[in-house]
């Protein structure tokens, strides 16, 4: 009995011991769930923004388009026959007058052919002769009654036959004559040479391109647009051109709007003829802003190109919603580029706020804030006495420490 009595306490102490150790190990356990829960985030800074109110504003920029000064009538002179080049005094960039002498070839084929000719020419011409005479006495003799007529008309055709054939002999002739003269190239008229594309010794065939002639008078600037603008380009319409060398500007003509395209460039061929005199030289650089292609003055919406942002396959902006201080995504349409900024043609309407900065770091309806300009105060009057403020103290301090010193 008295060791069943006994064990009762120290069973009692048991239960108490498991009691505590299990209060013990739930409150371990809830310190470390608490400890691996993430703390709560922190809320989102509110973003300070530039704001810009959209407006119409005039257009600055004009289409311009880089061309070249070119003679009006450029030739390209070649040979009327071939043969082998023996000289060519003609150089390029020298200025040539009208009968010079360009290039020649080997004459002497032609020369020999042209005595031929001659020489059948002297042959034809003793036919004729012959000819001639035997009709005469045989005219004499049918006076006579000595022949009949129908030996006459014999005689005339065949004096009617040697006149031909001596006709004949005489065109060859003056064939074989020009042929002769065309081994000699000259100019048709006053100019520069712009371009050489045979030379000495060197075959040309006939009508080959030898020497390259822009001659005297009206010039043009010659440039080319693409096809989507061609169509407001109409002879006679007004061009500003200038030179890119510099000087005063000149006033132009559309003269001449090319039918087709180019078919490497896809571009049309635009002439404007512009004052000889004033011209800038030949094949020298020019650039020409038709009227037609312009839009300076036009008023239009625009907006600096830091307050674009691309959202998918569509531009887009932010715009700043004054009653709820927040901001949202605005689709736009952009026509073209002005200077640096984007012109905009739909998606906006004046007065609207918009954000000018910073607008790849914003979210649809985030709260901002607006950015005000903080001017700095004027410090010059202020600078001495900082100064001497600062001199003071320095000169304060290094009294007591002097005086310890001693």
């Amino acid at each position: 009995m008295r060791t069943l009595f006994a064990s009762r306490p120290r069973q009692g102490l048991f239960f108490a011991s498991a009691a505590a150790l299990r209060t013990v190990a739930l409150l371990a356990g809830a310190g470390l769930l608490a400890a691996c829960t993430p703390p709560a985030p922190p809320p989102e800074p509110v973003r300070a923004v530039k704001l810009l109110t959209v407006g119409a504003e005039p257009l600055l920029a004009a289409q311009e388009y880089a061309g070249e000064v070119r003679a009006r009538v450029e030739s390209r002179l070649g040979f009327r026959v071939g043969g082998k080049i023996v000289q060519r005094p003609a150089a390029l960039g020298e200025r040539v007058q009208a009968g010079q002498l360009l290039a020649q070839l080997d004459p002497q084929d032609y020369q020999l052919a042209a005595a031929a000719a001659r020489a059948q020419v002297s042959a034809a011409q003793t036919q004729h002769d012959l000819a001639a005479a035997e009709f005469k006495r045989f005219a004499a003799l049918k006076e006579q009654n000595f022949i009949s007529g129908a030996e006459l008309e014999r005689r005339e055709a065949s004096l009617k036959a040697a006149r031909a054939t001596l006709e004949q002999a005489r065109a060859q002739a003056s064939a074989q004559g020009n042929q002769a003269g065309y081994t000699r190239l000259v100019a048709d008229g006053a100019g520069v040479v712009t371009g050489i594309d045979a030379e000495p010794g060197q075959v040309v065939a006939s009508g080959a391109p030898v020497v390259r002639i822009a001659l005297d008078g009206p010039r043009d600037v010659v440039f080319a647009v693409p096809e989507d603008k061609v169509a407001r380009l109409k002879e006679g319409q007004a061009v500003a051109v200038r030179s890119w060398a510099g000087g005063e500007p000149l006033q132009g003509r559309v003269r001449e709007v090319a039918a087709s395209a180019d078919p490497v460039t896809r571009t049309f061929t635009v002439k404007v003829g512009i004052d000889a005199a004033s011209a800038p030289p030949l094949g020298s650089t020019a650039y020409v802003a038709p009227e037609a292609l312009g839009h300076a003055g036009v008023a239009a919406l625009k907006l600096p190109t830091t307050a674009l942002r691309q959202e998918g396959q569509a531009t887009a902006v932010w715009v700043y919603e004054a009653d709820k201080g927040t901001v949202r995504s605005q689709p736009v349409q952009v026509a073209t580029a002005d200077g640096n900024e984007a012109v905009i043609v739909g998606g906006l309407a004046p007065g609207m706020q918009v954000v000018s900065t910073g607008v790849h770091v914003l979210t649809p309806g985030q709260k901002v804030a607006v950015y005000q300009q903080k001017s700095a105060p004027a410090q010059v009057g202020k600078t001495p006495s900082a100064t001497k403020t600062v001199a003071n103290g320095a000169a304060a301090a290094a009294v007591p420490t002097a005086s310890n010193a001693q």
